[in-house]
């Protein structure tokens, strides 16, 4: 089974002389409905000043990369090359309130059946993983 492990080490620093994820772009189609959603699963903010064809979301506690949202058309691959995987202790709930919002469950038969993770997708495709880190 894929297990993911949380090290303090890959908590968010800033070292001096160091680099650090600042933002993840994802590329979307509708702008508006991909920014409505992000926000309310990550519980994140629009950065103000934004154009109609980019919004950054930053998280409203201030600790955690960036989400940056680029209108471009672009092809979807499956499986994609990368993907967020989100950490909770309450699996259940969050898969749940993800999918109220919009998201779907991607059912993937390789997927181990003690997995600790579902694969979910927004509202057009991009997959993410909800991390159960109990």
């Amino acid at each position: 089974m894929r297990r993911h492990t949380i090290s303090l080490r890959a908590l968010p620093c800033i070292v001096a002389g160091m680099i650090r994820i600042g933002s993840i772009v994802l590329r979307v189609d509708d702008l508006p409905r991909q920014t409505e959603f992000w926000e309310a699963a990550l519980d994140y903010v629009r950065r103000q000043g934004d154009s109609e064809d980019f919004v950054l979301l930053r998280p409203r506690n201030g600790v955690g990369p960036n989400l940056s949202l680029d209108r471009v058309r672009s092809t979807m691959q499956v499986p994609p090359r990368i993907h967020l995987d989100l950490y909770t202790g309450d699996q259940a709930g969050e898969v749940e309130r993800l999918i109220g919002l919009g998201a779907t469950e991607v059912h993937w038969d390789k997927r181990p059946p003690d997995a600790d993770y579902v694969i979910l997708a927004d509202p057009e495709g991009n997959r993410f993983c909800v991390v159960d880190i109990n």
